[in-house]
């Protein structure tokens, strides 16, 4: 946006000052249309103008020098919230805090999606259950609380209804509870939270654990975890013996356009046959382009001792701009290609068969995908996916096709 546009906050903003200072910009002469709009936000502090005494109002500004704008006018107790919404991930680099500005509405949010969804695979499984096709409805109702400055809490009930062949079934349960917080300079997550981790090339569910982060431009997380199955049950029930242990450990970082990372995951019991344990350890590379444009690329390498074939598998992931949800007719595409030994993943992320009972989990999988997504309306998102995968060391193969409409409020 141009640096002019922010004079329409002078008044919006509410900023005051004491008194107007003379006029600190040469480029703003006294008959200029904004003089006084710009001498009143410059003698409030929150705009400066270059080294050389201009202003610069026709020059471009980037989000990051909108950000320092706004962090400035919250400092002065101006009424930003609409504006400190939309610039939350730079006012967070710059260490500016924005719970505040939600405890001013309300200590306690609640909010919602609802998902319909449609998949049809090719393929039934080795005992002959039906995976042709399966349809249903997600709701998720999400409870968010300020504990303190420092502390909150989240937490969310999710139903779930079977359409298929009319049977009605449907269930309702607790997902989400945790906390959020910090203690000294760690962040703190604690509680039963959602893992994504490596992209969700290794693991795509919730678990009930906890874990550290530190740093911002360079991330280190670090956490224990008791990790769930690819239905989402706890390891202490999927496999009949106590909880076990998940430990992982996560390095992140940036340098321009280049976002690099690593990724260490010990899991024990966690594959559908109990007794079997699996290490992985994860690398990978994104390169932006530019704002729409980015290719990654990710190895991955696992326990082969415990599964049959390959140890090592890589992920390759193009993807086009994207749907967000508060902007009408945005849209994004997705393409990907897989290389995975089974012991390179417990649950992926993705909605193809591979990581069914249609494939022999220790087989591992390989092939390539495609998704669309489109926004049809302010928070309407529709996404399409289309997969046609392979098993590694054998001869079965499965095409899925997947669709969705998420509403959300």
């Amino acid at each position: 946006m141009k640096k002019s546009l922010v004079l329409a906050m002078a008044m919006a903003l509410g900023v005051t000052a004491s008194a107007y200072a003379a006029n600190p910009f040469s480029d703003v002469p006294a008959g200029h249309w904004a003089y006084d709009s710009i001498n009143k936000l410059a003698a409030a502090g929150v705009i400066e103008g270059y080294g050389d005494s201009t202003f610069g109002g026709d020059k471009l500004m980037t989000r990051y020098e909108m950000a320092q704008i706004v962090a400035k006018a919250m400092a002065k107790g101006a009424n930003v919230d609409k504006l400190a919404a939309e610039f939350a991930d730079e006012l967070d680099n710059l260490g500016v805090r924005v719970a505040n500005l939600e405890k001013k509405a309300d200590n306690v949010k609640i909010t919602g999606e609802m998902r319909y969804h449609y998949v049809e695979h090719d393929g039934v499984d080795k005992d002959g259950k039906d995976f042709s096709y399966a349809t249903q409805l997600r709701s998720r109702i999400w409870v968010n609380g300020q504990i303190n400055d420092d502390w909150k809490y989240t937490g969310m009930i999710e139903n779930i209804q079977d359409l298929k062949n009319n049977t009605g079934d449907e269930t309702t349960k607790f997902q989400r509870a945790y906390v959020n917080g910090k203690l000294g300079g760690l962040a703190v997550q604690a509680g039963r939270y959602h893992a994504k981790w490596s992209e969700g090339n290794v693991y795509d569910n919730r678990v009930d654990g906890v874990q550290v982060a530190y740093g911002k431009d360079v991330k280190l997380v670090a956490g224990y975890a008791k990790a769930a199955n690819k239905d989402g049950i706890s390891t202490s029930t999927s496999t009949g013996n106590n909880a076990k242990d998940t430990y992982y450990a996560e390095l992140s970082g940036k340098v321009e356009n280049l976002s690099l990372a690593a990724g260490y995951y010990k899991f024990e019991d966690v594959k559908e046959k109990a007794g079997v344990d699996d290490t992985i350890w994860t690398v990978a590379a994104n390169y932006a382009f530019d704002k729409n444009f980015k290719l990654g690329a990710m190895y991955l390498n696992g326990d082969k001792d415990k599964y049959n074939g390959d140890d090592d598998g890589f992920v390759v992931t193009a993807s086009y701009k994207g749907a967000k949800a508060a902007k009408a007719g945005s849209w994004g595409l997705v393409a990907k290609y897989y290389d995975q030994g089974a012991s390179t993943y417990i649950d992926h992320t993705m909605n193809g068969l591979a990581d069914n009972d249609l494939f022999n989990t220790t087989e591992g999988f390989k092939g390539y995908s495609v998704a669309a997504n489109y926004t049809f309306a302010k928070n309407i998102v529709g996404q399409v996916e289309w997969y046609d995968l392979d098993q590694k060391e054998g001869n079965k193969d499965a095409q899925t096709l997947w669709s969705q409409v998420v509403f959300t409020f």
